[in-house]
């Protein structure tokens, strides 16, 4: 049986399979990326697909602290848009 990989949300800190979260990276220049492919380099965390986490996660600034830089909400806003069209198949 294979073992499937488990990552923590930095929000919930549930231990969840990997493709359940969305990783949010921060490369070596600083720029900030939605990672759904999971292997972009760069500092990163996981954060559970759900719109509500989302939400948390911006007005707490968790993956702020966590990544040391200003996220825009541009990025959460396109964390949203790929829940919503995983969701939409």
């Amino acid at each position: 049986m294979k073992k499937i990989p488990e990552r923590t949300c930095v929000i919930t800190r549930e231990k969840l399979p990997k493709k359940d979260l969305l990783r949010v990276v921060k490369d070596k220049e600083g720029n900030v990326l939605v990672d759904p492919t999971g292997k972009l380099n760069g500092r990163g965390a996981y954060v559970k697909k759900d719109v509500e986490v989302i939400n948390k996660a911006r007005t707490t600034k968790t993956l702020e602290k966590i990544l040391e830089i200003k996220i825009p909400d541009t990025i959460y806003d396109e964390c949203i848009k790929l829940i919503s069209e995983k969701d939409g198949e």
